[in-house]
């Protein structure tokens, strides 16, 4: 098997569905913690909880304008606040994709240089939801981005049509800056996909799969065994 450290080190462990629980999003905590994740990712509303709950043994993502992206930017803005105020580490904001379809390229970026600028030293990932966009304008998103100093481009919410392709996160690899890093997100399925991503140039994955299963193979083979 290829090195799952590594493969978990990248993994932004993911429970954002619209029914999550507390001892859910504990249980996801836990695992993050347990298997080494480079963050947990949930809604915003248990951010606090959650870092209360987790200290300093994990790093708290959440997401803003998220799903559709379409909310105000004074609206992003105060969520991302919000957001940090109460202890979120990182913050993956979604665009709006209106606004590209449209060729608003400089709203697009004036909202990311603020949210950047909200966020300071801390991660700041842009999603762009690829599978509603054409290839020149990914590869426009590859360039505002990178203009803005977000810190990672994001392949999908995990809310659309689909999810991140190796065509996409291949595509992004050429277009995007040196101080830029990519984020696959939706639809990793396997060890194997994990792996695929990060060798076409995946610094993060967004999945909640890889940690199940880790999780199943361990209780299968030994309930005391570990990854």
């Amino acid at each position: 098997m290829n090195n799952i450290k590594d493969i978990l080190s990248k993994v932004d462990h993911t429970l954002l569905s619209q029914d999550a629980t507390w001892e859910q999003i504990k249980t996801t905590c836990d695992d993050a913690i347990k298997f080494e994740t480079a963050s947990a990712c949930i809604p915003a509303s248990f951010v606090k909880q959650a870092k209360e709950y987790v200290g300093d043994r994990l790093k708290i993502c959440t997401v803003i304008g998220f799903p559709n992206g379409y909310s105000t930017t004074a609206v992003k803005l105060f969520e991302a606040a919000d957001a940090l105020e109460n202890g979120a580490d990182e913050i993956d904001t979604v665009i709006n994709i209106g606004d590209l379809k449209d060729k608003k390229y400089d709203r697009i970026l004036n909202e990311l240089k603020l949210l950047k600028g909200v966020c300071g030293d801390k991660i700041l990932k842009v999603i762009i939801e690829t599978c509603l966009l054409t290839d020149e304008e990914k590869i426009k998103m590859c360039e505002l981005v990178t203009l803005s100093g977000a810190d990672f481009i994001k392949t999908s919410t995990g809310f659309s049509k689909s999810g991140a392709t190796k065509e996409d996160v291949a595509l992004f690899k050429k277009h995007i800056g040196k101080n830029v890093k990519i984020k696959a997100a939706g639809g990793i399925a396997s060890i194997d996909d994990a792996y695929d991503f990060i060798k076409l140039g995946a610094a993060r994955l967004g999945t909640s799969r890889i940690v199940k299963i880790l999780k199943e193979e361990v209780k299968n083979n030994d309930s005391d065994s570990t990854y």
